[in-house]
């Protein structure tokens, strides 16, 4: 398995702890907001942020039409979809329901890659998608009745952690030969764009002036999540193979849980506790250095 770079390193734990949070500010931020159109006006608040740092670290926003196609799949796979599945999964599901279905995305990764693009796993890594997939299982142990009595929303998540799947396995293999800071504006602009159609389609009868909560849930996503975590996500998704990518961010959703239980009084369980102790093996396990061969 790949080790982790000092920068690497700290890209992912500050990307755990923004993305992990985000859970629970986005369920305030829909609460008082319509979900499609928070999103894009994240996406409208955050693209400056995203801007300025091209312009300060001097990268071409420049990208050549023959990567055009290719950008605008991903696009789909990485962003579009996730973006619009899971936000109406998170207006009618709990925050921690929805971090934990949305977080079965490293499984369904390991899966599309085995089976998809023939690619050859440890043991380890064998072990370390188990260990993420009974966490999950654990995460969920006291969801069960809530969830179904809310099929559809279920099914949202867990295609929009399908598809996302799918895209991280498609970056990784990218031919684009452009910064990741390019891609990241470029996909975070399309997705913008989608996403405020789709908002002007089906909610503008619902277009209002935000509540409190849900303008700070609005800053947050704007600077952190479109302005910083996207872009870290990118750069991690290209740079590690898709196995580690995916299983070294599996502590979002433990996170994600224990964050709503602090701020929106959800009930802990000795399952939670079982899940971050699996959850951390699962991390080991693809992100712990190998002993060397003489």
């Amino acid at each position: 398995m790949q080790r982790l770079t000092p920068r690497q390193l700290a890209v992912l734990i500050l990307l755990t702890g923004v993305w992990g949070l985000n859970w629970p500010v986005m369920k305030l931020g829909v609460s008082g907001f319509p979900p499609l159109s928070f999103r894009a006006v994240s996406i409208a608040l955050g693209l400056p942020v995203l801007g300025l740092a091209l312009v300060l670290m001097k990268v071409p926003f420049r990208v050549p039409r023959r990567f055009w196609p290719e950008l605008g799949l991903l696009t789909v796979t990485n962003m579009v979809v996730w973006h619009v599945c899971i936000i109406l999964a998170v207006e009618a599901l709990s925050s921690g329901r929805a971090a934990i279905l949305g977080y079965t995305m490293p499984i369904f990764s390991a899966l599309i890659g085995a089976l998809v693009f023939s690619a050859v796993m440890s043991r380890r890594a064998w072990l370390g998608v188990g260990a993420a997939a009974v966490g999950v299982g654990l995460l969920l142990w006291h969801e069960f009745t809530g969830l179904a009595g809310r099929p559809g929303s279920v099914a949202l998540a867990l295609f929009a952690a399908a598809v996302w799947a799918l895209g991280t396995q498609l970056l990784r293999r990218s031919r684009i030969e452009l910064p990741t800071l390019t891609l990241s504006f470029w996909m975070t602009v399309i997705t913008g764009v989608v996403l405020g159609l789709l908002a002007a389609l089906f909610e503008r009868a619902r277009w209002q002036l935000p509540s409190a909560a849900s303008g700070w849930a609005l800053a947050y996503n704007a600077v952190l999540i479109f302005g910083y975590a996207n872009a870290a996500w990118f750069y991690l998704a290209r740079s590690l193979p898709p196995v580690a990518s995916t299983l070294s961010v599996m502590f979002i959703p433990v996170l994600g849980v224990f964050s709503g239980a602090l701020w929106l009084g959800e009930v802990l369980h000795w399952q939670d506790w079982a899940a971050v102790a699996l959850m951390v093996a699962a991390i080991a396990s693809v992100l712990w250095p190998a002993r060397e061969t003489p």
